[in-house]
């Protein structure tokens, strides 16, 4: 596990799970938060499976009442700094609380070595980036990968639901301005900064505590949702520090769904390479539903021998996570230019990790799929290029 859309129709055969789930969260993004008036089938999809389920409401449902709430936030951060006549909080590169600016330097240092350390693919990205906004990329990259360490670092053996608990009564204090350390200091002059919901990162410690109980996904609504606790909801902590384009036209919900379908693209991109490596510990991040419509099961795994129907899965699982791929592509055009860049880079690098896992005959068992630094460095004058092009039509 690692701490960065779909339309489906009502009567689509069950065993095709290539499209993403939350497309028609795409759908839902005007400035009124009414549907549109041309349905789709998405939403006729969510309105079946209430109406014949009647039960809960869906993952994607969840997690879009979080992406509402960000949006409302950035769009009262906007009507404040045009009432204060004050500049845009992501130039503003002082810090608004008391602490001594050489502390706060060397937090943010400390923040650069540990991302330099740890990431070197993301840390290399992050130098695309204007000065500040690295550095705020930093202070929140580190605060996910301790989040992450605590249930998949070396002492997570030893973590209990209770730590998880007094991490999150942590994270409430950077929030309030009461750093516990320096990694916390620079956490908490960036939340000063820019119009960061705390929710993302409090969904992200739910993901943690399901890696302590749950090692099995029954559907993909489940998978979905543990994804987005674990990888898109870094996009929705993202998006705030990178900004949208003065000149995009989409709406900020739908910038947030593309952020969304990049962490979920990600963490898919993460299950899918990293099936023997979690097959070790015990742990299948695979919905186990379409493993049985397959032909497969939990044995099979374990055994991890590649077959005619492994294959045929895999298909299936990594044309989703294209697809995922595909819906975020929409809202990196709409970022601001200071970033576009480095976010393109990042999509295209980790989008080959399929690529390779292709190249390897589907072998996630005993093969770990990477992209080579040749590649890596054709990818980038593609992202400029990409970045380059400017703000799309994603409004209509």
């Amino acid at each position: 596990m690692s701490a960065v859309l779909c339309v489906v129709c009502p009567r689509v055969n069950a065993c095709d799970h290539s499209l993403p789930r939350n497309y028609c969260t795409q759908r839902r993004c005007s400035s009124n938060n009414k549907l549109s008036s041309k349905p789709s089938f998405s939403s006729g999809v969510s309105a079946y499976s209430r109406a014949v389920a009647n039960l809960s409401r869906s993952s994607e449902e969840r997690v879009y009442e979080v992406v509402q709430k960000q949006a409302a936030l950035v769009r009262e951060h906007r009507r404040e700094s045009e009432l204060d006549l004050k500049k845009p909080v992501e130039n503003d590169g002082t810090s608004t609380g008391t602490t001594d600016w050489n502390r706060l330097n060397e937090a943010y240092e400390r923040c650069r070595e540990f991302c330099a350390d740890h990431d070197n693919t993301f840390y290399l990205g992050t130098l695309l980036m204007m000065p500040e906004l690295r550095r705020a990329f930093w202070a929140i990259s580190v605060w996910c990968r301790r989040t992450d360490d605590l249930v998949d670092g070396p002492n997570a053996t030893y973590t209990t639901p209770k730590d998880l608990e007094r991490w999150e009564k942590r994270l409430n204090d950077i929030f309030e301005g009461r750093p516990c350390d320096v990694y916390d200091v620079a956490l908490s002059d960036t939340a000063s900064k820019y119009p960061i919901d705390i929710q993302p990162f409090k969904d992200m410690i739910e993901g943690m505590k399901l890696d302590l109980t749950k090692s099995r996904y029954e559907n993909f609504d489940e998978l979905y949702l543990y994804c987005y606790h674990v990888a898109g909801t870094v996009g929705l902590m993202s998006v705030p520090v990178i900004g949208i384009a003065p000149k995009s036209k989409a709406s900020i919900e739908s910038v947030y769904n593309a952020a969304l379908a990049l962490g979920i693209a990600n963490q898919l991109t993460n299950i899918l390479r990293d099936v023997g490596e979690d097959a070790i510990r015990g742990r299948i991040y695979l919905p186990q539903d379409e493993l049985a419509q397959a032909g497969l099961s939990d044995e099979d795994i374990f055994c991890g021998k590649v077959t005619d129907k492994w294959r045929s899965f895999m298909k299936g699982q990594i044309k989703r996570a294209r697809m995922f791929y595909y819906e975020a592509e929409k809202g990196v055009s709409e970022l601001n230019l200071a970033s576009r860049w480095a976010v393109w880079s990042s999509l295209l690098l980790y989008r080959q990790i399929l690529d390779a896992i292709e190249a390897n005959d589907y072998n996630n068992f005993t093969k770990r799929a990477y992209v080579a630094k040749a590649k890596k460095l054709i990818s980038l004058p593609v992202a400029l290029g990409r970045a380059l092009k400017g703000p799309s039509k994603l409004a209509s």
